[in-house]
């Protein structure tokens, strides 16, 4: 099922919210929406030396569990493919520590509350 327009633009506010707050935290932008045959990442940022690729998940309502809890090992596979092609691709980040993090979203898309959750997962759990 494709994403309507009106739920992409949800995500883009949702991940933009996103990148601002981690931003907010000291993150440096590396990329976002990077686009591989395994799968999309959503932002890619550094902590420092360490290269961070960061899952956005968005629930409206979080009594049902939060983002986190969304991304099962399925998913985690696909990001750490994901993640692999993209330091294929970038060269200068691939002997650098990394760590997948997810920011949880829940509420208004406008104006989210967001929990991130740091080293979320790590590549050799899936």
């Amino acid at each position: 099922m494709r994403p309507t327009a009106d739920r992409r633009s949800r995500g883009a506010a949702v991940e933009a919210a996103a990148r601002a707050h981690l931003s907010r935290a000291g993150l440096r932008d590396v990329a976002a929406n990077a686009n591989y045959r395994f799968g999309e990442l959503d932002v890619v940022m550094l902590d420092g030396s360490t290269l961070v690729f960061v899952e956005v998940r968005y629930r409206r309502d979080a009594r049902f569990g939060g983002g986190a809890a969304s991304v099962d090992v399925h998913k985690r596979r696909k990001l750490v493919q994901a993640a692999s092609a993209f330091l294929a691709h970038h060269p200068k980040h691939a002997n650098v520590p990394c760590r997948f993090d997810v920011v949880e979203a829940d509420g208004d898309p406008a104006s989210p509350r967001l929990t991130w959750v740091k080293d979320a997962f790590r590549a050799d759990d899936v």
